[in-house]
Parts: C-alpha cells; sequence; structure tokens
C-alpha cells in the first residue's frame, strides 16, 4: 500500500465541533504528505492557510422550479463520484451521519471506473442524539452508518449512544477530538484582560452555537448567581436562534454591564487564556471540543455531567460537572474555586497539562491514520 494517501472529507463549514475538526485534520494530513481534498458547498471553518496537499471542491446547490429545496445530497455525490475518479482517492471520510455518510454511500454506486474509495463515518453527536433520533431521519441514518467501511466516535458515551440508540453491529472505533497545542495554550492571548474586566474581576467565559441544547440561559443563571457573590464578568461567544432570549434575560437581570455578546470569533485562543472560568452546562455534548479548547488554556471548565465531557474533564481536578440543570451547585462549585477554597494554580496546570498530553493533534492523528490504513487493508484482505 502507497505509504501516501488520497482522502476526501466532508464536512459542514460551519463554526462548529464537527467541522473545526474535521477542517484541522485535514489540515494535519496535509502536513504529514497525504492529498487532502475537501468536498463541501463552501470552504471549511478554520481552513485559512494554504498547503500544497490541501484542496477544495466546492459543491454546487443549483436550484430548480420543481424543488422546493436544492437537493443537496445529490450533487454532493456526485461531486465525490466525480472527486473520488479524478484523483483516485483511498477514503472519503464524511463527517455526520446525515447526509454526508448517505451521499458517500451514493457516490460508491455512481463509480465505474475501478476507483472505489472506502467510507470512514465519524459521528459528532447531534447526528445521532438530535436527527438520527428524529423518526423520519432514523432508517436512514442507520441504513448509512452500516453501509460504512468504517466508523468512528468522538467519545466512547456517542459510540455507547450510537449502539443503543441504533442496534449497530459493525464495531465503533472512539477516536476523541484533538486541539493544536502550537495555538490553545495559556500565553496565545491577543489583548488585554482590562478590555473585558476591572482589576480584581473574575473573567467567566461561554462558547457555543447558542442553540437550546446549549442551555445558554443556565449560563446567565449560574453567572448572576456567581457575581453575586464574587465581582465578575461574562464573556459570550457565538451566535444562534437563543441569542435574542439571552439577550433579553441579560437586560431583564440588569446584567448589561457585566456581560459582553462578542458574536462569532474565528480564533478563539486568543481570547480563552484572559479568563478564569469556562461554562458549559450543555443538555447533550457528545464530546465538548471548546471545553477541552478552554482546558489547554488553562482554564477550569464548570459543565454537566452525564454526558462526553466526563471523558475530557477531571471533575475536582480541572473543572467540577454537575447534573444537567443544577446550576446551583455549578455556580456554588465556581464560587468554591474563585475564592481559593481549592488551589486554582492546580487546575489551571492540570487543565493545561492534561489537555496538552491527552489530546494533542499529533496523538490523535496518528491514531486516525493507523485506523484508515487498517480499513484499507481490512478491505484488500491482506
Amino acid at each position: 500500500m502507497d505509504d501516501k494517501l488520497n482522502i476526501g472529507i466532508t464536512c459542514y463549514p460551519v463554526a462548529g465541533g464537527s467541522g473545526i475538526v474535521a477542517t484541522e485534520l485535514g489540515i494535519k494530513l496535509a502536513e504529514r504528505g497525504h492529498n487532502v481534498h475537501f468536498i463541501a458547498y463552501d470552504l471549511p471553518f478554520r481552513l485559512e492557510t494554504f498547503h500544497p496537499n490541501l484542496y477544495f471542491h466546492e459543491v454546487d446547490t443549483t436550484s430548480y422550479q420543481l424543488f422546493k429545496f436544492p437537493p443537496y445530497t445529490l450533487t454532493l455525490a456526485a461531486k465525490m463520484a466525480e472527486i473520488s475518479c479524478e484523483y483516485n482517492l483511498n477514503l472519503l471520510h464524511v463527517h455526520y451521519a446525515i447526509p454526508h455518510a448517505t451521499a458517500a454511500f451514493l457516490a460508491k454506486q455512481l463509480i465505474r471506473d475501478n476507483c472505489y474509495p472506502k467510507i470512514i463515518t465519524t459521528l459528532h453527536g447531534t447526528d445521532i442524539t438530535l436527527v438520527g433520533a428524529d423518526k423520519s431521519y432514523f432508517d436512514i441514518t442507520r441504513f448509512s452508518i452500516e453501509s460504512s467501511d468504517g466508523i468512528t466516535a468522538v467519545s466512547q458515551y456517542l459510540a455507547d449512544e450510537t449502539v443503543q440508540e441504533f442496534k449497530i453491529q459493525k464495531p465503533i472505533e472512539v477516536i476523541p477530538n484533538f486541539i493544536d497545542t502550537s495555538r490553545f495554550k495559556p500565553t496565545t492571548a491577543c489583548c488585554d484582560r482590562k478590555q473585558f474586566a476591572e482589576p480584581g474581576e473574575k473573567l467567566l467565559c461561554h462558547i457555543s452555537n447558542f442553540r437550546p441544547v446549549k442551555r445558554v440561559m443556565d449560563v446567565i443563571d449560574i453567572f448572576e448567581r456567581i457575581q453575586k457573590k464574587i465581582p465578575s464578568r461574562l464573556l459570550l461567544i457565538g451566535e444562534g436562534p437563543d441569542t435574542m432570549l439571552v439577550r433579553r434575560a441579560v437586560k431583564k437581570n440588569g446584567l448589561e454591564g457585566k456581560v459582553t455578546f462578542l458574536g462569532s470569533q474565528h480564533r478563539v485562543e486568543e481570547i480563552l487564556p484572559l479568563t478564569d472560568l469556562f461554562l458549559v452546562p450543555s443538555e447533550e455534548e457528545s464530546f465538548g471540543l471548546v471545553a477541552l479548547e478552554a482546558l489547554a488554556c488553562g482554564v477550569p471548565v464548570i459543565g454537566s455531567s452525564g454526558t462526553g465531557l466526563v471523558e475530557v474533564v477531571d471533575h475536582g481536578k480541572d473543572g467540577f460537572l454537575y447534573p444537567v440543570g443544577d446550576t446551583i451547585s455549578m455556580a456554588n462549585a465556581a464560587v468554591s474555586l474563585l475564592n481559593g477554597e481549592y488551589n486554582f494554580g492546580e487546575f489551571r496546570t492540570h487543565a493545561h497539562m492534561k489537555a496538552h498530553e491527552k489530546f494533542g493533534a499529533d496523538r490523535i492523528v496518528d491514531h486516525y491514520e493507523r485506523y484508515y490504513r487498517r480499513v484499507l487493508e481490512e478491505a484488500d484482505g491482506t
């Protein structure tokens, strides 16, 4: 087998965990000499620099008067088939089962030129817990996953959820998300903390797509409880369906001068090191990439137990996890940590060291490479 692989990657090119991981995985693979072809409707988020082994192929979403919605899955499948043959792809690595694994399956049916790439589907979370759990998508989600030559999940929590929900018989390889340790570290701040907080005030942060599952209203509740006991400010990064609800809650509770809305930000590693605590009280987190990014910057995390965060945050060592909706316990833990009842410096050091040693890019990309070759060797019968 050739040492260097030709890999197609398809992801949602937006500011979400799956798109970020898929993009940075592609960049790391290209740096190792593999040829990586991104196939999507737009340039992937964080694909910011040129590399000679990186390619982007845009999928047209042509509308037609008889179509109520453009048939993206079909045009994506056609583009996957075209690129697979033109560049002799070994693998189509798709992130999210719906519609990407479905499109990859269709692409293989279109190919007739002895260029049959293997399909690896990476499950990230909401494709299983929300989309796939919808009855109208259940069967096609299960079919698309089982039609893949290889399946990975970003956490054991998500792998177990997938098996339980869909009764998947094929083995699921757990390969966690990763961070670029050269970017996410305690020294990457780009501005002065004084821009966001006064001397003596604590600075808290939350980053998400502001969807209901992220429970951003709980973030406001936690922060309100904290700031009553400790002078503090809150940075909110991101936008989404609940943004207006959150703005109203901030105004209603008289927190306008204490909460800063920064909107969507591409370089969060330049902001996170300024903060003292990261809040992520989500209802569902298959992994929690933003929590990992915070830890890598030396920022302890307060979040929800019973989610994939248990595989990222060490309770009592670099953060605290409590049941979903238990904002009182989350706030009390934050106050205790910020008040010095725990060794805050030890929490920060453990967060940074654990994130870099356990979730560094080199270690995780090595895992992906080994898995790629195993799938290809099993397909060749070797």
